[in-house]
């Protein structure tokens, strides 16, 4: 899987006004997050990577401080600011998740809700935050798993070979990936969240206000024809169950150390 690095930069930084208006799902699956671990027991700093709008950030900061906010687009993070201006103890950095800026051994924990599906290398990333964590620190994070939009995927196949959606990790990578980095103790819970939507054109929609773009480099590269599009969503309306389609996120939640 290569993923286009300045398409997800360009597309998370154009979403930035939008993407708290659509992003219920996003809090949702950050709250579940924090409820598998023992929030009293955190000790900062703390690294939220891929802070998008501060929602994750902000939580954090009720259990622990300083938290170091990052993000590779820069509106995303100038957003977090804005919200978080009453809170101190918070860093702002704008960085690529897949070269952090930090020194050695620098936070107690690392956080991340569904932004880590944006690296290319998950192997190196790991690597890297292991590098960054204290002795005894932990990784968090949330990652969307290989059923997330499958009914949209399984649409477009009805149109033609390209890959419209973006391919996600399962578990047994993701487990692959941490013990490569060194992580031995490692705890894996997968949720599926259903959302419904009053047609294809609105959950197409919410996919661009939030950034989710198709971001694999061998998509298709020629604009979507109306007939495409029209086809594809033919084939969508194949899932409608009343006056609503269905869309499934798979959401992969590890804790790691």
């Amino acid at each position: 899987m290569y993923l286009d690095k300045a398409k997800i930069r360009q597309s998370f930084a154009a979403a930035s006004v939008t993407y708290d208006g659509v992003a219920e799902l996003q809090r949702t699956i950050g709250k579940a997050l924090l409820c598998t671990i023992d929030t009293e027991s955190l000790r900062g700093p703390l690294l939220d990577l891929g802070c998008g709008t501060g929602f994750l950030s902000a939580k954090l900061l009720a259990f622990a401080q300083p938290v170091i906010a990052l993000d590779m687009a820069m509106p995303m993070l100038q957003v977090t600011r804005t919200k978080l201006a009453d809170m101190p103890n918070v860093i702002y950095l704008c960085a690529d998740a897949e070269q952090l800026p930090l020194a050695g051994q620098i936070v107690d924990g690392v956080f991340s809700n569904l932004a880590l599906q944006w690296c290319i290398n998950l192997d190196v990333v790991f690597t890297d935050i292991k590098r960054v964590l204290k002795p005894g620190g932990r990784l968090v994070f949330s990652t969307f798993g290989p059923q997330t939009l499958q009914e949209l995927k399984a649409a477009w196949a009805d149109v033609d070979d390209y890959n419209h959606v973006n391919e996600f990790y399962s578990e047994q990578q993701l487990t692959y990936f941490l013990q490569l980095a060194g992580y031995t103790e490692i705890k894996i819970e997968t949720r599926l969240y259903r959302s419904s939507y009053g047609s294809v054109l609105a959950l197409m929609k919410e996919l661009k206000h939030i950034g989710a773009h198709n971001m694999i480099a061998g998509r298709n590269k020629n604009i979507t024809t109306k007939t495409q599009m029209q086809r594809m969503i033919a084939a969508y309306e194949r899932h409608r169950s009343g006056d609503r389609i269905p869309a499934t996120y798979e959401a992969i939640m590890v804790t790691a150390s």
